[in-house]
């Protein structure tokens, strides 16, 4: 049986390239108990990002601004626009933006993603839309950004597997049950989707990348 704890420290050791700002970032998150892309999803995602040379991306849900200025230091021709409702949130983002040296390629705005937000009024559309916010939210964020997606770009969505739950519905609780749906009926829109090609990727909590026909 594998022992993924060694696997992730043999990992780690292999990926010397890790910031003291992203490490002290993480472990922030692991402290205060806030979600981000799990360590392994965020290096494919970056690897994907590169390969494809994204240069404008918008991601839905900055959290602490981890994913953001991580995609910003790997991509230096890229520019990242995020955007974060809470508050709390938000003004912590800004606090590690501060530390990266990363502020003139990074814009980050606080709002509901599904409410009139400023990038809306930007003419260029974006090479990559990368979801990470409320799940039970992630076909109206879809629907409501797809639109400015390139012809051959993007949409990466995270957390499509939550938990592994969405493999195996019956195993939720009570509480959780209607998440999971929402969860599972998105990856089924994505599939069935007539205008993206979409792969499911087993890194982190499950990753989906949609490319725009």
């Amino acid at each position: 049986m594998k022992d993924q704890s060694a696997i992730q420290t043999y990992m780690e050791c292999l990926n010397k390239k890790d910031h003291t700002l992203f490490r002290n970032m993480e472990a922030f998150a692991r402290d205060e108990g806030v979600p981000i892309m799990e360590k392994d999803a965020m290096e494919v995602v970056l690897q994907l990002l590169q390969v494809h040379d994204s240069r404008r991306i918008l991601e839905i849900g900055t959290a602490i601004g981890y994913s953001a200025l991580r995609m910003a230091s790997a991509l230096p021709e890229a520019h990242v626009i995020s955007v974060e409702k809470d508050e709390t949130s938000y003004e912590r983002a800004l606090e590690f933006r501060e530390k990266s040296g990363l502020a003139s390629r990074t814009s980050f705005h606080k709002g509901d993603a599904l409410e009139r937000v400023p990038i809306l009024d930007e003419e260029d559309a974006f090479d990559v839309l990368f979801i990470d916010a409320a799940k039970g939210k992630y076909r109206n964020f879809f629907d409501t950004y797809f639109p400015y997606v390139k012809h051959n770009g993007l949409v990466i969505s995270d957390n499509v597997f939550f938990k592994g739950l969405a493999a195996e519905p019956e195993k939720a609780s009570g509480r959780l049950r209607p998440m999971v749906d929402k969860i599972r009926s998105f990856n089924e829109y994505l599939c069935s989707h007539p205008e993206v090609e979409t792969s499911f990727l087993p890194v982190g909590d499950g990753v989906a990348v949609s490319r725009k026909t």
